[in-house]
């Protein structure tokens, strides 16, 4: 038991750079859109899909990240990189309360399919690039099996949030407003934009360690 207080602290540490970027609030007006007409029974179970879909592909990424990294010749710091780059413009688009097109286009949100709960919610506007990119780059960062398990245990509290609040989106709409969650969204873009310099500056270390000697 003598590494849970550290697992916890890793655990806390991944929950709020995962809930950054995937930030369920953004969701919520989408949700309403495709299934606000819906009844409550209906929207809960479409709430359900997509948290569930935004756990298992995140889950699989942040798994089998190693993997692709070895398969692609891709090597972590050069991950990195371009994770915090791709990062950085969604945590720029947030800032300025806008939709982002790498989280999901406009054509993918407007498309009319059967289960909405999987595509576009699920995927791939809660587990889009750019958190796919955030659970590789935490998960490969990793020095150990507990901080990755700290990765997906924050993968599942994420979901289970999305869960939550998109079941309760009515509620959310009503209580933040538009500006209220144009707030939430800033407030996660600015956090995102510092994790994604990070980031940036850990691949740039570990890539070009004689440059910060």
């Amino acid at each position: 038991m003598a590494g849970v207080p550290g697992l916890l602290s890793e655990t806390l540490v991944a929950f709020g750079s995962v809930f950054s970027i995937v930030d369920p609030f953004s969701a919520v007006p989408v949700f309403l859109g495709l299934a606000g007409a819906e009844p409550k029974p209906a929207q809960t179970r479409t709430a359900l899909r997509a948290s569930l879909t935004c756990f298992l592909v995140l889950s699989v990424f942040a798994a089998a990240g190693g993997a692709i990294f070895r398969f692609f010749g891709i090597t972590i710091p050069a991950f990195k990189i371009a994770g915090g780059i791709l990062l950085f413009g969604v945590a720029l688009e947030m800032m300025r309360a806008k939709h982002s097109g790498t989280r999901s286009t406009k054509e993918e949100q407007a498309e009319t399919r059967e289960d909405v709960g999987l595509i576009p919610l699920g995927l791939p506007l809660l587990s889009g690039p750019g958190a796919i990119a955030a659970v590789m780059v935490l998960a490969g960062n990793a020095p150990s099996t507990e901080g990755r398990l700290a990765v997906h245990l924050a993968v599942l509290g994420v979901s289970a949030l999305a869960f939550l609040i998109l079941r309760s989106a009515t509620f959310f709409s009503r209580l933040l407003g538009t500006t209220g969650i144009n707030v939430i969204g800033r407030l996660m873009g600015l956090i995102l934009a510092a994790m994604a310099i990070q980031f940036v500056l850990d691949g740039a270390h570990e890539a070009f360690p004689k440059l910060f000697v």
